[in-house]
C-alpha cells in the first residue's frame, strides 16, 4: 500500500502461501475481500497485516477506506 493504490495490483500466490500488506501511506487503509474472507480492519501507517489463502481462485480486493483502491489475488 503505496500511493494510495495496492503494489502490486495483483498477486498470485499458492494455498498455503502468507501475502504480507504493508501501509507505507501516511494514513489508514484495509485489505478487504468479501470472496475470498478476509478483512484486514484499519491498517495503520508503518503497519502489516499477513492472510494465509487457504482456497484456490480469482478474488478482488479492496480498500474500504479508498474506493479507488482494488486488486486481485490470484490463488493456484
Amino acid at each position: 500500500m503505496d500511493g494510495t493504490a495496492f503494489a502490486p495490483p495483483e498477486i498470485t500466490v499458492h494455498v498455503g502461501d502468507t501475502i504480507v500488506w504493508k501501509n507505507k501511506d501516511p494514513f489508514p487503509h484495509t485489505a478487504t475481500s468479501q470472496s475470498a474472507g478476509f478483512d484486514s480492519k484499519d491498517i495503520d501507517e508503518g503497519q502489516s497485516w499477513s492472510y494465509t489463502a487457504t482456497k484456490k481462485g480469482d478474488f478482488d480486493y479492496v480498500c474500504t477506506l479508498h474506493d479507488n483502491m482494488k486488486g486481485v489475488l490470484h490463488v493456484q
